[in-house]
């Protein structure tokens, strides 16, 4: 059997490298979701409204993350991964709709969804992979998520422990991952079998971080289109046109663009870069929706001098850079001190410009971010001797 159904479903590494196009079609479900994210937070500037938002990104995250890795295990092309595929995309728009109202009267909506995408895609592979050493790979997954499943399902039914279970159960997730899954009776996965391709996962982050800039644009554009056209919005709306350009820009310079060549450099260790550069994609994906929310409520009130408004707005490059500097440091396993210093500029231009109109705070922030872009572009080509 393992030469059967298992072996058709395995995608072969010496064969195309590059996502598929049901991949890109499935990557559209997550613009919609993000920019549910991203209204979470308009719609909450409080501490609580952040961490809320924070725990329904990364649970959005972490279907996008596992598909992402099971698209580079098995062949996309396959029928059965196209349902899984199909499946989960589905089980994400539904997190999606929810994702306003997660917290209230649609939290069963959310975590169901949640669940059921992480149990029926073990429910569709298991069968398929008898026989195969896969197979064990996929069960401890499986055992980890149905544990973590009655957190997110109790959650649902416990408002009062709602923030707290689910918080849990992610925390829960994402860590079991890291440590490969122990579980008893069944040990945990090596490294070699966690290994992917360093070309097809890169390209992967790459394209679900463009698709947050999308959202970016998407967001601001339907704002402005919205709110009018006044020359305050308009300047409102080119400075979030200016900073999506800059991310975009420090985003390919120093990590993004080496990333599956420092991969496949490492062999099968290189699994633990991989999912080091996807938590932090995490983080800069958190950055560039709260860039969009920022952009949002700046539009709609450009010289508002509220301290919430305005500390949600400087936020996102924050996260942003902290993801960038640390992808940087991991891909070439050094941190280089200047980017450090522009991350620390721009947490210093945010708490500066409280008291200013968020148009004006806006602008600091966008001139050094383009600052960091220029020097981190200079200083590497003179390292290259160019």
């Amino acid at each position: 059997m393992a030469g059967g159904l298992a072996g058709r479903l395995l995608r072969r590494r010496e064969g195309s490298r590059r996502a598929s196009f049901l991949e890109l079609f499935f990557d559209l479900a997550f613009i919609f979701a993000l920019t549910r994210v991203s209204r979470v937070v308009e719609f909450d500037l409080t501490v609580g409204g952040a961490f809320r938002a924070t725990l329904i990104l990364a649970a959005i995250w972490w279907v996008w993350f596992v598909t992402a890795w099971s698209t580079d295990w098995f062949d996309p092309q396959s029928n059965l991964i196209v349902v899984l595929l199909l499946w989960v995309m589905f089980g994400g728009l539904l997190m999606a709709s929810a994702a306003p109202t997660a917290f209230g009267e649609h939290a069963l909506v959310f975590a169901g969804a949640y669940v059921s995408i992480h149990l029926g895609r073990a429910c569709l592979l298991l069968p398929a992979l008898r026989g195969h050493p896969s197979q064990v790979r996929t069960l401890r997954v499986a055992v980890w998520f149905a544990l973590s499943g009655i957190l997110w399902l109790v959650g649902a039914f416990v408002e009062p422990a709602r923030e707290v279970l689910w918080a849990g159960a992610l925390v829960m997730d994402y860590s079991l991952a890291r440590l490969r899954w122990p579980t008893p009776g069944l040990g945990r996965s090596s490294w070699e079998s966690l290994q992917v391709v360093g070309e097809h996962i890169s390209e992967r982050y790459q394209q679900i971080f463009i698709i947050a800039l999308g959202e970016l644009i998407l967001t601001a554009g339907v704002t402005y289109s919205d709110d009018g056209f006044d020359l305050y919005r308009t300047l409102a709306f080119f400075l979030t046109f200016v900073n999506a350009v800059s991310i975009c820009r420090l985003y390919l310079i120093p990590g993004a663009s080496r990333l599956g060549a420092a991969i496949e450099e490492l062999g099968p260790p290189g699994s633990r870069l991989a999912l080091l550069a996807g938590y932090l994609h995490l983080v800069m994906v958190a950055g560039v929706v709260g860039t969009a929310a920022g952009a949002q409520l700046m539009i709609a009130e450009p010289l508002s001098r509220d301290p919430a408004r305005i500390a949600a707005a400087a936020t996102g490059p924050v996260l942003f850079l902290a993801g960038w500097v640390l992808l940087a440091a991991a891909v070439h396993r050094h941190l280089s001190w200047h980017r450090l210093l522009g991350l620390i500029a721009i947490a210093g231009a945010a708490v500066a410009s409280r008291g200013l109109p968020m148009l004006a705070g806006t602008a600091i922030i966008a001139g050094l971010l383009i600052l960091i872009a220029h020097f981190d572009t200079r200083i590497a080509r003179t390292r290259r001797g160019t």
